[in-house]
């Protein structure tokens, strides 16, 4: 937690924003701000990921468990790497076999070094109000991920799909941001036998509307 409140208030400083401006702008309430820079509280993942979002950061970097950032410079000063977007993820085919190409999207040379990446166009609205139908996420390809990263999974050896991943001793659960959805709970056996596999984290969202 100390590594969180100290990197939040260094990141306000570089924008030159008070507690109130930042509360503003990310339409959070200012007394949350203040007690994540105290540490006496720790931010929910749909804060950490408004705060990500907002300073264009991963939030591994917000957390200190990474020290580089995911800043986007100015277009003038960037130099982009493209990468390809996909309408979908089919399971079982590697990710540069699949041929389903719509568009292409360019991160920085610094994310490019990190891993690899594609952009999947997302599907329905499961993951609203954050992530909405034709929206564009980023996706560095791995197989697992921490507790409250929003992933891309398949499971039954269907199309992939972008859920928020909790992990428990006995299983994990995948989670919709839209509350009609209910949770998906699968045991360690079910991991393994339907199977449920991870395949990416969410390392940004490009919203299209």
């Amino acid at each position: 937690m100390g590594k969180f409140q100290n990197i939040l208030k260094s990141l306000r400083a570089t924008k030159g924003l008070t507690q109130d401006e930042l509360s503003k702008q990310l339409n959070i309430s200012r007394s949350t701000i203040g007690m994540c820079e105290k540490g006496a509280r720790e931010p929910d993942f749909e804060t950490l990921e408004l705060i990500a979002d907002y300073f264009n950061v991963d939030t591994d970097y917000l957390l200190g468990r990474t020290t580089k950032t995911t800043y986007i410079p100015s277009p003038a000063l960037r130099k982009g790497v493209s990468i390809n977007v996909l309408g979908r993820v089919a399971a079982g085919i590697p990710i540069d076999a699949i041929e389903e190409v719509i568009d292409t999207e360019e991160i920085t040379e610094e994310m490019a070094k990190t891993g690899e990446f594609f952009g999947l166009k997302i599907k329905g609205n499961s993951m609203e109000p954050r992530i909405y139908e034709n929206d564009v996420v980023i996706v560095r390809q791995q197989n697992d991920a921490e507790s409250g990263d929003v992933v891309i999974a398949t499971i039954n050896g269907d199309e992939a799909t972008c859920k928020r991943l909790r992990k428990y001793r006995d299983g994990i659960e995948l989670i919709s941001n839209n509350p009609s959805y209910e949770p998906m709970f699968f045991s360690n056996e079910e991991i393994l036998s339907k199977p449920v596999r991870i395949i990416g984290k969410v390392v940004e969202l490009r919203g299209k509307f």
